[in-house]
């Protein structure tokens, strides 16, 4: 195995003989794909596809599956170092853990928590992750040389909030100003691309989220925020504007195909109908339901409406192939045993929502997303030589159903071997690791975090299960 990874270690330019690659319509066999300058070049019959390109020696892969990289719609590449912190707790973790400890991070620990998420992002498979934007003091900077330097392909949100919820809240005027300075910085960027933010509908002014939308529109590029995730955020909304915040932003015209909305759990019959109405995209992430979410979004209906959406983690748990798995369990568990709905998305729907749908939504449709020429080489090599997917009947439900990250020999983004059996290949995660470790005790000493529940040990000796 360590002659086929050096075979990766050259020029960039290559040609694979893949067992199966997963092409948009489903699995093939006999399919050679040729990678050139970062980008599929040519797929299609391995025979044709080798003769047209005899400057190649083909790298022979009978035992692997080539798959689209999983991509991420939403994430937080500063909260790394606080974890398990929030195992546990009720919902609205953000206003007594993360908004405290990202507002504590100095330079160095923003650095370092954005690429320790950015390495668990890439060893769960996925090539892209879009952050939904820092809340610590003015180092985005140090959160972009991170990523950049692991090679994760990442959407990087500006937080544009006017009245709270950031370590630093500018003027109007400062913050427009950041908003087109961070939109010009990354134009033409061949791996970091640039978003605005707002982190929930009421930190910011309705003049802010307004042109901020705006911005991001006319730029072409994805406005982020996070709705209709608690239940008590909806009953804020309710109480200030009179409307629901998807009902607050419709209202404002800040909806659009431009828009990315994180979470959208507690979501009406009538708020449905302005996502699909104005082609907004959603991030489900199921995971984060699982974890501290008041409700499970209506993905299956989402889909059968139109509605756009991709599959995200929330800083849960790196991992693309148990992030689809919990996806399926949730709409099952959540409506399709009430309903008898046993098939809840065929495996095929989860597949396409991690990876073409998730590019479509973070807006990368035209960037990555799938095996497909010209668009950018961001895959997985997948060891289908394993006892999860022998026999194999049905290689989509199997992937949904039996993938794990440990099944992933290598990571590629814009056609370079990032990681290799789980590890990077240019750089020392082993070092990163111990430094983590050697200062994370101290920053989560220094944040004003306030937890509810006490770390499991203490709860136990408690004698409770509150």
């Amino acid at each position: 195995m360590t002659d086929l990874r050096d075979r990766f270690l050259g020029n960039g330019d290559f040609l694979l003989h893949p067992g199966k690659v997963l092409l948009p319509e489903g699995p093939r066999s006999g399919i050679g794909i040729v990678v050139r300058k970062g980008r599929f070049s040519e797929i299609g019959a391995a025979g044709l596809v080798g003769s047209r390109n005899p400057d190649l020696r083909p790298i022979e892969l009978p035992h692997h599956l080539v798959m689209p990289g999983f991509i991420d719609t939403h994430t937080h590449l500063t909260q790394s170092l606080g974890k398990s912190l929030v195992f546990g707790e009720p919902s609205e973790i953000f206003r007594r853990i993360w908004v405290p400890l990202e507002g504590s991070l100095d330079e160095r620990m923003v650095y370092l928590s954005a690429k320790l998420a950015a390495l668990e992002c890439l060893r769960g498979g996925f090539t892209a992750a879009v952050d939904a934007g820092t809340r610590s003091a003015g180092h985005m900077d140090a959160l972009i040389r991170a990523a950049r330097e692991t090679g994760l392909r990442s959407v990087i949100g500006l937080i544009c909030n006017d009245l709270g919820g950031a370590a630093v809240v500018p003027d109007r005027t400062t913050i427009l100003r950041n908003a087109a300075g961070h939109l010009a910085a990354f134009e033409g960027d061949s791996l970091v691309h640039p978003s605005l933010a707002i982190s929930i509908p009421e930190a910011a002014s309705d003049h802010m989220l307004a042109d901020v939308s705006s911005m991001a529109r006319e730029a072409g590029v994805i406005f982020q925020t996070h709705v209709n995730e608690h239940l008590v955020a909806v009953e804020r909304s309710l109480v200030a504007n009179g409307r629901r915040p998807l009902e607050h932003l419709a209202h404002l015209g800040a909806l659009g195909p431009h828009v990315l909305i994180a979470h959208s759990t507690l979501v009406t019959p009538h708020e449905l109908n302005l996502l699909r109405h104005s082609d907004t995209a959603v991030a489900y992430n199921p995971v984060a339901s699982l974890w501290k979410g008041n409700a499970i979004a209506p993905a299956l209906q989402m889909a059968a409406l139109g509605i756009r959406f991709g599959l995200g983690t929330d800083g849960t748990r790196a991992d693309g192939f148990r992030l689809m798995d919990a996806a399926e369990g949730l709409q099952r568990a959540g409506f399709g045993l009430a309903t008898g709905d046993s098939s809840c998305g065929g495996g095929w729907l989860w597949i396409d929502r991690a990876t073409a749908q998730a590019a479509d939504a973070a807006g990368l449709g035209c960037v990555t997303g799938a095996i497909r020429e010209k668009l950018a080489a961001d895959f997985l090599l997948v060891d289908l030589d394993r006892p999860e997917f022998t026999p194999s009947h049905d290689l989509m439900w199997e992937l949904v159903r039996y993938g794990n990250r440990d099944q992933i020999d290598a990571v590629f983004t814009a056609g370079m071997l990032r990681l290799w059996q789980g590890w990077p290949v240019q750089w020392d995660a082993r070092a990163l690791l111990a430094e983590v470790r050697e200062v994370t005790a101290d920053a989560i000493a220094r944040a004003p975090i306030q937890r509810v529940h006490k770390p499991s040990a203490e709860h136990r000796a408690l004698g409770h299960f509150a």
